[in-house]
């Protein structure tokens, strides 16, 4: 493998509306980020993806951009952006901007042509379609509930929108559309961005000719996942769009990318790759149900471990896969993946490393280093995300009591991880002097970044031991370039594995409050991390405490 300026990185997530205020009008901005660069360079982070911060009427949050080359009024100005990029250079750390081309905004320019000349250059850069009475052109269904297909204002024509009816797609098929999305990509990367995470990018290319699916819910509609699954022929236009952008500028760039089938692999990321890396989704999409969140299958421990396993072997060799816990799409990791009322300390920080000593790049996600959790929402008026909404409704039309429905939205809304960052115990937790636009999560006043930053024992000193370690010279080449050999894999409740390159590392968890022991299969020259003071060895049987993690070197 040919070794990238990337390889050795930690990326942080920020959620621009919800990091920090600088003014007071309740809503995080780029000034906020900027005064606070030195915390995240105090974690060790090199690499800032931020979620979209451009002009957009916020339908979904941002990712409805009116105007690809602006910043919303709301997060600051372009001057705001182009300190930000300085800013980071200074300090050695890059810039990635989120990049969302399956679709774009209904105030868009585009889409305001379309709609005044349906048959014209504009109409093109859409999915449009004869408006037929009582008929809709495809049975699918949209991600936030619904047809996907709505009526062109003014016209006799309907569009196509995967995601909300204020997110018109984007004709990738028509090169036009292509060529303006390279354009402004270049344009960026122009600016010292140092790259772009993708947004939803399996979506851009449809099963054509457009048709119906099997229903699979009493609403008649179809899951979308079923025409992605139909659909080939995506690489041509990645393999276009790396080539005329990022290739050219050496940029870094991660895809959120679902449904690829594994034979795809290497085209996504190999050597060649359509982008610099992927997330991993293996663990977040486990227990999900077509019927809806109701439904979901809580993921167990032995889940959790077997998820990481199996996408470890599935990449082996062939690339670098971005390790997550939880991003702004998903609920807060910690509430998630340990068991129900284990959530402390100890549990978090054995999260943290067993998620981070993987093979490939780590991504925080803010306030993850925190430790933040769920939030105990009261009732559905205090949710904001759209598809929480959705789901909550999902439920209720599938006989769930308001309880119920209120127990699925708890569990996965993605307003748990968009609740303002938790800087302070003081008021609004430290987010903003004004009234912040979600409230923030009524536990601020014992987890907070004030009250961990020179705590030594912290969640965040934690991650900050974890990250230190990834980059110390000694044991760089091993975490980084490794190779990951699980161990114990049918150990009920524990996760074990090699990390193996020109030293030997074996990291041990004990995913439950109960002790249990373990004998090493050779003697440790070194305890290089441990949730706690101390270590329970007689001879080579270690005897694991409720959630301990070890990093040794053997």
């Amino acid at each position: 493998m040919n070794k990238k300026w990337w390889h050795d990185k930690v990326a942080y997530q920020i959620y621009p509306k919800s990091f920090y205020d600088s003014n007071g009008d309740g809503i995080g901005d780029i000034p906020g980020i900027i005064s606070k660069l030195d915390y995240l360079q105090d974690l060790g982070i090199d690499i800032i993806w931020l979620s979209p911060c451009y002009r957009s009427p916020l339908a979904d949050q941002g990712y409805d951009i009116s105007d690809y080359y602006d910043i919303d009024p709301r997060f600051g100005t372009m001057e705001d952006m182009e300190r930000l990029i300085a800013e980071a250079k200074k300090r050695n750390m890059y810039i990635l901007m989120d990049l969302v081309v399956n679709h774009c905004s209904d105030e868009h320019e585009w889409f305001k042509k379309a709609c005044e000349d349906p048959d014209g250059k504009y109409g093109n850069f859409f999915y449009l379609r004869d408006k037929k009475e009582g008929e809709l052109p495809t049975n699918w269904r949209s991600y936030f509930g619904g047809p996907v297909w709505e009526d062109l204002p003014g016209t006799s024509k309907q569009y196509l929108h995967l995601f909300h009816k204020k997110q018109p797609d984007l004709n990738w098929e028509n090169p036009e559309v292509r060529e303006e999305i390279y354009k402004n990509i270049n344009w960026w990367l122009d600016k010292g961005l140092g790259g772009f995470r993708i947004d939803a990018i399996i979506n851009i290319k449809k099963a054509l000719p457009l048709r119906d699916y099997e229903p699979d819910r009493v609403d008649g509609l179809s899951s979308v996942h079923k025409m992605l699954a139909d659909a080939s022929g995506v690489g041509t236009f990645l393999g276009e769009m790396r080539d005329r952008t990022f290739k050219k500028y050496d940029a870094f760039s991660v895809g959120e990318v679902f449904n690829e089938k594994e034979e795809e692999l290497p085209e996504f990321i190999g050597e060649n790759g359509y982008f610099s890396t992927m997330f991993d989704f293996n663990e977040t999409i486990f227990g999900g149900s077509e019927k809806g969140w109701y439904d979901a299958a809580p993921i167990t421990p032995d889940d959790y471990k077997k998820c990481c396993f199996e996408t470890q072997r599935k990449i082996g060799d062939i690339g670098f896969v971005s390790n997550i816990i939880e991003n702004h799409d998903e609920p807060r990791g910690v509430s998630r993946y340990i068991p129900e009322g284990d959530c402390c300390p100890e549990s978090k920080k054995m999260l943290a490393a067993l998620n981070f000593m993987l093979r490939g790049l780590p991504f925080i996600y803010q306030g993850q280093e925190l430790g933040m959790e769920n939030v105990p929402f009261r009732s559905i008026e205090e949710v904001d995300d759209i598809s929480s909404l959705d789901e909550y409704k999902v439920a209720l039309e599938a006989g769930c009591t308001p309880e119920e429905a209120l127990n699925a939205v708890r569990r996965f809304s993605r307003d748990n991880a968009r609740t303002p960052m938790q800087w302070t115990s003081g008021e609004n937790a430290g987010f903003t002097t004004g009234e912040p636009w979600l409230k923030p999560n009524p536990n601020y006043t014992s987890i907070n970044a004030a009250s961990q930053e020179n705590d030594p024992d912290s969640v965040r000193s934690f991650y900050k031991k974890l990250i230190s370690l990834r980059k110390n010279p000694e044991y760089k080449e091993t975490i980084v370039y490794g190779t990951l050999e699980p161990l114990w894999e049918d150990r009920h409740n524990l996760m074990a594995y090699y990390r193996k390159g020109d030293k030997t590392l074996l990291v041990i968890g004990n995913y439950q409050r109960d002790m249990q022991s373990v004998t090493l299969p050779s003697p440790f020259r070194k305890i290089l991390l441990n949730n706690y003071p101390d270590m329970t060895a007689e001879g080579l049987t270690v005897t694991l405490h409720s959630y301990q993690i070890l990093i040794l070197e053997l």
